[in-house]
Formats: C-alpha cells, structure tokens, sequence
C-alpha cells in the first residue's frame, strides 16, 4: 500500500462519522458533518494527483478509488432519505446507477472492447453530487431548501446521463475510420 492507497482508505473514516453526526442532527453536528465530509471528498482530488504525479498508480487504488467514492455520497444520502430531506426513490436512482456502472467495470464478459476512464460527464456528476449533499447536510435552514432539492435532482440527472454515456457502445477505431 503506498500514499496515495492510503489516503483513499482514510477517506473511509470519514463515512461512520458522518452518519453518527446525522442521526439526530443539530446545527453543530451539521456543520460537523458538512466539514467532514468535504474534507473526505477533497482527498479524492488529493489521492488521484499523488497517484499520478509519483507515479503510484495500482490496480488496488484504481478498484478502491470509486467505491470508496461511493460510499462517501451513498452513505449520507442514506441519512437524509431517514432525515426525510430526499425521497429514497431519488437515492435508488443513483445506486442503481452506481452499481450498473461497478458491475460493468468489474465484468470483463460485459464490456464490449475496453472499458473508459472517468470522463467530463463522470467528472461533472461527482461535482454535483459532493455539491448537493454537502448542501443538504449544511444547516442552511429552509431559505436554501429549494436550491438544496434542485442540486439533489441535478445530481441524479447527471448521475444518469454519466452513466448512459459510459455504457454506450463507443465506435471502435476502425469503425470511424471505415
């Protein structure tokens, strides 16, 4: 396990302390919560560009890497389905959508050629995503409520849109130049 490895298993400290500040929430767990979490989402930027830069790219970081990513959104998202901030129907979309795309990248008899990397798309999601719960973790108070949804649904829709492009049959070379 090298630095980079490291750091994104330490990013897994930071889910149960966001669900235990989430059980019955003040505003001081919240803003607890919040700050937690956005510490835990900034080191996936922080695991990547050390990877990259040190030349530590692994194949257990590249598997680690996105679920720990997972579970960071997944697990709060959880929490504010039982706070009753979002619906869990919303939530299901994007697991649903999150276990589509990890069955596939694991799966070597689905993928039709190989399987992308992260795109713009993906990129965007997690933005989205990060944005949206650390908004609906934050006691913001119902001033924020409307903007709040609206970035819970944007996610979800770019959740699934990241996703549809992802799956997408790319045309291979020689198709293009055919």
């Amino acid at each position: 396990m090298n630095l980079p490895t490291w750091i994104t298993v330490s990013r897994l400290v930071s889910v149960p302390l966001v669900l235990y500040l989430l059980q019955a929430p003040t505003e001081r767990d919240r803003a607890i919560a919040v700050g937690i979490f956005l510490i835990g989402a900034s080191t996936d930027w922080l695991d990547g560009y050390l990877a990259r830069r040190l030349n530590q790219v692994t194949e257990l970081g590249k598997f680690l890497d996105p679920l720990v990513d997972k579970l960071l959104v997944l697990a709060p998202l959880m929490s504010l389905v039982e706070l009753q901030q979002i619906p869990a129907w919303g939530v299901f979309l994007i697991l649903a959508r999150e276990l589509t795309v990890a069955g596939w990248r694991v799966s070597p008899s689905l993928q039709q050629g190989s399987v992308p990397g992260a795109n713009l798309w993906g990129k965007l999601k997690t933005v989205v995503q990060i944005v949206a719960v650390a908004m609906l973790i934050a006691p913001l108070g119902e001033n924020w409520a409307v903007l709040c949804q609206l970035l819970f649904w944007l996610a979800v829709i770019l959740t699934w849109v990241s996703g549809a492009v992802y799956l997408w049959p790319q045309p291979s070379s020689q198709e293009i130049s055919g």
